[in-house]
């Protein structure tokens, strides 16, 4: 009877089954509902802003708006650099976050709290666009949009009475426009001071909390407390216009801003010894600061002389007297040929007692390499006597932004006399007729300075600084300075090009301590320099 029942219940199923499937085949086929309508199909200069919004909402900002920039070399940048930047950004996140833990956790009467694996997963972050501001202080302002939904591996270890708990976040999503301000902008790399960061809006923070397998967030409350709580915090210290402040250089180091001036005064030389096969050496001494673009200052020549008097005096402008040293080499002037070296030596500026002459006698070296037998060799000896006469620091600009400060009295200068410096930034539609590789030159009481050359561009910058220290005020003086273009192949051809010139009268620049402005160029079309000069006296 069981036998019986069994087989009668399979021909059941067979036969419900097959009769199912035809009836609903039957109905899918001709009971098709009769009132479909085609899609409206609308152009978009239909649409109000709204419904555009939600239909654009995931195309990248360049496309929706003119003002951000396409940065896809950055992204793919990121791409390439995401497994280093992974390990670095998460080394660098465990030790900032160790102290603060150690502090935070006795608070709460918790054992410890550990990383037990900390990784940003192999997503990385994408820049939709990056808005970038131009202004006319020494500042770069970038506005990305940062969208980042990664797959990070981030589990944390809590130990309290005796028990443990791991949590673990999962499914990170951050969407955040903040803005970055490189400021001040210096010559030194990296080229910029300080960072300033600061959000637009308020973030969109998005991720999951795994604790015992359950996810914390699907607690009814939770999650939407937890997302204002984070947005509110973050607001409240980095909403715009408040910041976080991170100091990459030291401001007043990395402008590198004259400090004061070394008084040097070439004494005399005793018992050279002689470089000619026929007769006595004809030394001269070359006095160069190191860390300075300036040129070497050279005593005159004493002819067939190995014991030679000079006493010449020099002034030097001093940047950074800790790190700055004062090279003295003694030469062998030669009509014809190379000038042979007899010997030099080196004073480390920090050795130097400020406001106090110091006389010295240095033995000539080969050089300053301490493990070179050949230094032992008798060269002979210099003597010189050294002032460093630094400016107060109450008269130094404490900000390098403080223009007013800038034109404060400073001590340490000549008596009667000052420091010119020139600033030179950017020159403007400065174009040659046959090669636009421009660099300026400086020509000023007989002296030359240069910029570096800048090739093939018609709006050059430089940002480089000259000093010049003076004996009296240059009223009635002028600076030339003029725009070359050499060409960069080698040819006899058009070696050199004038793009344009300015004389400047320094006689406003005494009066006013200090001018920035843009000069229009002498024999160019529309080229234009802009030039900053500042006057600082000792009276």
């Amino acid at each position: 009877m069981g036998f019986v029942s069994t087989i009668l219940g399979f021909c059941g199923f067979g036969v419900g089954v097959s009769v199912g499937l035809t009836v609903g085949y039957y109905l899918f086929i001709y009971f098709q509902p009769s009132d479909v309508k085609d899609p409206v199909i609308r152009p978009l200069v239909e649409r109000d802003t709204k419904s555009l919004q939600q239909l654009m909402s995931e195309i990248p900002l360049w496309v929706k708006c003119p003002d951000y920039d396409r940065v896809d070399w950055l992204n793919k940048f990121l791409e390439y650099m995401w497994p280093y930047l992974d390990k670095a950004i998460c080394r660098t996140a465990k030790d900032i976050a160790a102290p603060i833990i150690a502090e935070q956790i006795p608070k709460y009467k918790i054992d410890s709290v550990q990383f037990e694996t900390l990784t940003l997963g192999c997503l990385p972050p994408t820049f939709q666009g990056m808005k970038v501001y131009v202004t006319d202080e020494k500042e770069l302002i970038m506005e990305p949009s940062v969208k980042w939904a990664g797959n990070p591996n981030v589990n944390v270890a809590v130990k309290a009475f005796g028990l443990k708990a791991t949590v673990q976040v999962v499914d990170l999503q951050v969407f955040a426009a903040p803005r970055i301000t490189l400021k001040p902008l210096v010559p030194s790399f990296p080229c910029f001071a300080n960072i300033y960061v600061s959000l637009m809006e308020k973030p969109h923070v998005d991720f999951g909390l795994k604790l015992l397998g359950a996810d914390l967030m699907s607690i009814p409350g939770l999650y939407r407390f937890v997302q204002e709580t984070i947005k509110d915090q973050v607001a409240n210290m980095y909403l715009w216009p408040k910041t976080l402040d991170v100091q990459i250089l030291d401001p007043s180091k990395a402008m590198k801003r004259p400090v004061g001036v070394l008084h040097v005064k070439i004494l005399r030389a005793m018992k050279l010894k002689k470089k000619d096969l026929l007769g006595a050496s004809d030394p001269y001494v070359k006095v160069k600061l190191t860390e300075s673009k300036l040129p070497s200052k050279k005593t005159t020549v004493k002819h067939k002389n190995l014991n030679p008097e000079w006493d010449e005096e020099f002034n030097m402008v001093v940047k950074d007297p800790e790190s700055q040293a004062l090279e003295l080499s003694v030469y062998d002037w030669e009509q014809i040929g190379t000038h042979d070296k007899m010997g030099m030596n080196v004073i480390p500026l920090k050795d130097l007692t400020p406001d106090e002459s110091k006389t010295m006698t240095l033995d000539l070296l080969k050089n300053m390499d301490a493990n070179d037998a050949q230094n032992d060799k008798d060269r002979g000896q210099i003597m010189v006597e050294l002032t460093y006469k630094p400016f107060k620091e109450d008269e130094l600009p404490k900000d390098i932004e403080d223009n007013d400060a800038a034109h404060k009295v400073l001590e340490g200068t000549p008596p009667g006399g000052g420091v010119l410096m020139i600033m030179v930034h950017e020159a403007q539609d400065v174009e040659g007729k046959h090669h636009t590789n421009p660099y300026v030159r400086i020509i000023f009481k007989g002296e030359e300075r240069k910029t570096k050359q800048v090739k093939k561009n018609r709006d050059p910058r430089w940002e480089e600084e000259f000093t010049f220290v003076l004996e009296e005020a240059p009223v009635n003086d002028r600076v030339h300075m003029e725009v070359v273009s050499s060409s960069t192949r080698i040819g006899l051809l058009h070696p050199k090009e004038v793009l344009g010139y300015v004389d400047i009268n320094l006689s406003d620049v005494v009066s006013n301590k200090r001018i920035n402005e843009k000069y229009h160029l002498i024999d160019s079309k529309n080229g234009r320099l802009q030039v900053e000069l500042q006057w600082r006296t000792a009276s």
